[in-house]
């Protein structure tokens, strides 16, 4: 839905047809970034594409922002003197984008802001995204993700995956665990990020960021290096290929708590892709491995909640007996990580249905976002139907007359912090 066309002043003087400068400079698109956010400093992203005028998307609306008093809509030239501005002359991010059709970085906007551009192709032309990155370093708490983080916080080695697909927010949780180190263990922590999106301050850690293509050539070569530099804990922004994930175990198995990211949806996914990134002949070596050093995998997903934005509902498999078992030989009947995640619940472990269970009955998704992101729909719709029956006047007491002592929401209404709903009173 496009909203909205707003008029910000146009901060050239000297304007082209289209109200734009034929030269744009830092100053002039500083300048405008600066109008958009004066205007609204909540939007989290900016478009720029030709033939539209820059756009300011939240959640599910658009608003135009018209620069200076013409309307006219951006041009192709336009974008490209932008993307100039942005790319600042990087031959990296130039050869990515000319090889691959986009790249990312990073670009400030002094104390105003901070974003993570993507500059991209579509239809032969160039585009622009930008994401406003928040300047508030993140918590556990304030992402309200569960208690057992702060368990994987105090890892001393081993890997923990973080996992989901682009957009997921696997950034902001790997941000909130290096936050949670930094305050409460005296260690050298190494980065290593593509790009640099939360600029962490040096609390009782020392915190070295590295960013791709400024700091280091390729993950692989970073990751090698960071061996040298002393860290006991290495945060690697994604494993791509065969040779980081090779370096990654390596360095968790020689004492370091390496925290990586994973393209994968759930826990056996992220096992089937680290195992397909080996030849056959050595899977059974990186089942042995991985059974080892594995200590967690975190796997998001991103639902629409009921007041229209966005709820992270996760997955977390942490290790034991049965997983190492499981890595070893694999998965089989009555022995799927799965199952063992549903198992390992006392110990702070779940699975996405799970978690979806529990927001539906908080009231926090709909019965239809719990059965689109359902793994499991048939045993979800059972879940939901007995979610209604309880919640239902009708079944407040058991047969007996006998009141329930605890309403099975307060789990979960402690865990979202909704309010719990009146105790039914006896007849």
């Amino acid at each position: 839905m496009l909203g909205a066309r707003f008029v910000l002043e146009n901060p050239v003087t000297s304007t082209g047809p289209n109200g734009f400068s034929s030269m744009m400079t830092n100053q002039w698109f500083d300048a405008a970034l600066a109008g958009m956010l004066k205007r609204d400093a909540d939007v989290p992203d900016f478009l720029f594409v030709s033939g539209k005028l820059p756009v300011a998307q939240r959640h599910n609306s658009l608003e135009e922002f018209e620069i200076g008093q013409t309307g006219k809509p951006l041009t192709e030239r336009d974008i490209q003197e932008i993307s100039g501005i942005i790319i600042r002359g990087n031959k990296r991010l130039s050869e990515e984008f000319n090889t691959r059709g986009s790249c990312d970085c990073t670009y400030d906007l002094g104390a105003m802001a901070r974003f993570r551009v993507n500059v991209f192709k579509q239809n032969g032309r160039h585009a622009i995204a930008m994401r406003k990155l928040p300047v508030e370093i993140p918590t556990i708490e304030g992402l309200g993700l569960p208690e057992i983080f702060h368990e994987i916080a105090r890892e001393k080695n081993g890997v923990v995956f973080v996992t989901g697909a682009t957009g997921s927010g696997k950034t902001t949780t790997l941000a909130a665990l290096i936050n949670e180190i930094n305050k409460t263990q005296e260690l050298h922590i190494v980065t290593l990020e593509d790009p640099i999106e939360f600029v962490h301050p040096h609390l009782r850690s020392v915190i070295s960021q590295r960013e791709l293509g400024k700091d280091f050539p390729t993950f692989a070569e970073g990751l090698r290096a960071a061996l040298r530099q002393a860290p006991k804990v290495i945060l690697v922004g994604e494993i791509r290929d065969r040779e980081t994930m090779e370096i990654a175990l390596s360095a968790s198995e020689t004492g370091h708590l390496v925290l990586a990211t994973l393209h994968t949806i759930d826990a056996g996914q992220t096992i089937n892709r680290i195992l397909g990134m080996f030849s056959k002949e050595e899977e059974q070596q990186v089942r042995q491995r991985l059974a080892d050093i594995l200590r967690y995998v975190v796997s998001q997903r991103l639902v629409t909640n009921t007041n229209g934005g966005r709820l992270l509902v996760t997955e977390i498999m942490g290790t034991g007996m049965r997983v190492r078992e499981t890595l070893v030989y694999g998965e089989a009947k009555h022995r799927t990580f799965r199952e063992i995640i549903e198992a390992g619940d006392t110990r702070g472990w779940h699975t996405f249905d799970h978690e979806l269970v529990k927001a539906y009955e908080a009231g926090l998704i709909t019965e239809d976002t719990t059965m689109i992101f359902a793994s499991d729909k048939l045993k979800i719709q059972q879940d939901i139907d007995m979610v209604k029956k309880l919640q239902s006047p009708d079944t407040t007491e058991l047969m007996s007359g006998l009141k329930l002592e605890e309403s099975p929401l307060s789990s979960l209404q402690r865990t979202f912090g909704v309010p719990a709903p009146a105790e039914p009173k006896a007849d």
